[in-house]
């Protein structure tokens, strides 16, 4: 079975027990897993794919409790390793009154910003079908020159690059560093996912355009998708472009929401790598995908509330 390899954090989401009341207000919080490849790494084994994760924890007790939690969920823990000096990441995540989120990071560094390039797997990396990763890993040394060199192995062996930015603005130094660093990958990637918010930050155009979206276009692009939350998504390629519906549901918290489709969608590909040629298969994957992500959204944390198969394909039925 082709194996997918996610790269960069993993870190614990203190999420508040009440929804729609500020940190502060906040009585109390329950614990959840997140990271945004740590999640698409367990969504891809919930569907039954193969999938590992890269990546530096902190040695202690949130640093092992995460690492246990991959192993639970069956992804490859081979590119693990641990810092014996910093912390395990953490993210106080508000959910507002419509599910929405706002982020308080602690990482001052965390294990995560840590990873060296001596560090890394290259074997495991190497022998991916799909290379997956996301911005935060950008953002400072040493994670970034690992980050590098990670995509350069995987390049180099005729690994696809899978890139979903997943903007996280209040851990940049400036909202023009993040486009900066974001944008610094763009051309690596076959294949990326952006949301409409992140094609509005990115471009500083309005996302329903289409000639916003294109001008995130690069010619090695297999794919370029833009996920619209319940709306669904778009996509385009050099053949043909359009749009698959999402579907309704109860929303109770969205994190999570788009790792859920990013999992699954890798995980077609991953099967079948034609469905970049070929339309009907794309919109049937991207179906599943939405449903996947709708699926998300209806508990609180990410990994717990990430579907199974039969999950996906009953809200596909139900429709």
């Amino acid at each position: 079975m082709a194996m997918i390899v996610a790269f960069g954090e993993m870190l614990i989401d203190f999420v508040p027990d009440v929804a729609g009341v500020s940190l502060a207000e906040s009585k109390g919080f329950i614990k959840a897993p997140g990271g945004a490849p740590a999640n698409v790494a367990c969504a891809i084994t919930k569907l039954g794919g193969k999938s590992a994760f890269v990546g530096k924890f902190g040695d202690d007790e949130f640093g092992h409790m995460l690492v246990n939690i991959l192993k639970q969920n069956s992804v490859n823990t081979d590119g693990v390793c641990f810092d014996k000096e910093a912390r395990t990441a953490l993210a106080f995540v508000t959910l507002k009154q419509n599910g929405e989120r706002e982020f308080m990071f602690y990482r001052n560094p965390s294990a995560d910003m840590l990873l060296k390039e001596s560090e890394l797997n290259l074997n495991l990396i190497k022998q991916a079908k799909i290379f997956h990763y996301g911005s935060i890993s950008l953002i400072s040394e040493p994670c970034r020159s690992a980050h590098m060199a990670a995509m350069k192995a995987a390049k180099s062996a005729g690994v696809l690059l899978s890139y979903d930015p997943n903007v996280r603005l209040p851990l940049w130094p400036s909202a023009d560093a993040a486009r900066e660093g974001i944008k610094s990958i763009w051309k690596e990637a076959d294949f990326i996912k952006v949301s409409d918010e992140e094609v509005e930050f990115l471009t500083k155009g309005n996302a329903e355009k289409e000639e916003t979206v294109l001008s995130l276009w690069h010619d090695k692009l297999k794919l370029l998708l833009v996920t619209d939350g319940p709306k669904g998504c778009r996509y385009y390629t050099k053949s043909f472009k359009g749009k698959v519906a999402g579907y309704s549901v109860k929303t109770v918290d969205t994190t999570g929401a788009g790792d859920a489709f990013v999992g699954s969608f890798l995980t077609s590909v991953a099967k079948d790598p034609s469905i970049f040629e070929n339309e009907g298969k794309l919109k049937e994957a991207l179906a599943f995908s939405n449903a996947c992500g709708a699926i998300c959204t209806t508990q609180k944390g990410a990994i717990p509330a990430l579907p199974t198969t039969n999950d996906a394909q009953a809200l596909l039925k139900s429709k």
